[in-house]
């Protein structure tokens, strides 16, 4: 189990008023992809109650920097670890410090194209109860090995978990702030989220989505030490959907 993260204050904001939705973006080492993201992101959302909320994990290139920048300019807040605790740490420490009911996460080096997020929300704000709204890239812009090596996980992952997700390590989601909350924390759980959402009782959607090749900036991730953590995050992802139980309240008494 990950140690909490240690974090350093952001930028100073003003009193704000909590926003509908709550965009969460993790990043490490992520300078020169930082601006123009953020940019996007005020673009796709024009006209909507929303902030923004970066995370950094313990970069040691100019990714502060570049967020002091972005964030002057207002619906936007960072948060900075001290030292790099990993993706799932990252989004949990925004999940946690996010304002809005809604919660959108996407990677920071600029695959994920921001104009998806509105079709994810309205198709999360469109069911009733407990959602995960998922993104599908149908099309992706990774290297042949990248690509196969997550086909094999995904379909894996679906025979064992029955998540039925055809793309779980896509960093578009959207999911109300309530349901992230409650679930199990560890280190690489944001690629069980679909998983988890169903072992929580809430309903798990796909929707095609956009993907882009990197422009700037090396990836974080190597493909082989990916697979072999992901070899027992996936034997204790399987032990919790067993393990999990959900009771059904009956008759109550008193308010």
């Amino acid at each position: 189990m990950a140690s909490a993260p240690a974090e350093a204050p952001g930028p100073r904001q003003p009193p704000a008023a909590e926003p509908d939705l709550s965009v969460v973006v993790p990043v490490r080492n992520e300078a020169g992809n930082i601006l123009p993201l953020v940019a996007e992101i005020r673009a796709a959302l024009a006209g909507r109650d929303y902030e923004i909320v970066y995370v950094d994990d313990g970069s040691t290139d100019a990714s502060w920097a570049e967020l002091e920048q972005a964030a002057a300019d207002g619906r936007m807040r960072a948060l900075r670890h001290r030292r790099s605790c990993g993706q799932s740490a990252a989004i949990a420490t925004g999940v946690r410090a996010a304002r809005g009911r809604w919660i959108a996460t996407l990677d920071g080096d600029g695959q994920n194209d921001p104009a998806d997020l509105p079709a994810l929300l309205a198709r999360a704000e469109a069911g009733e109860g407990m959602v995960l709204v998922v993104g599908h890239r149908v099309s992706r812009k990774d290297s042949g090995l990248k690509r196969f090596s997550s086909r094999f996980a995904n379909g894996l992952r679906a025979r064992l978990l029955g998540d039925a997700t055809p793309d779980t390590g896509c960093g578009l989601k959207v999911f109300p702030r309530a349901l992230f909350i409650d679930m199990p924390r560890f280190d690489h759980m944001h690629r069980y989220l679909p998983a988890l959402a169903l072992r929580a009782g809430a309903r798990v959607e796909s929707v095609p989505v956009n993907h882009r090749p990197r422009t700037r900036g090396r990836s974080n991730y190597g493909t082989l030490d990916r697979a072999l953590v992901g070899i027992f995050d996936l034997v204790g992802v399987y032990w919790l959907m067993r393990r999990g139980r959900r009771p059904e309240l009956g008759e109550r008494i008193g308010q």
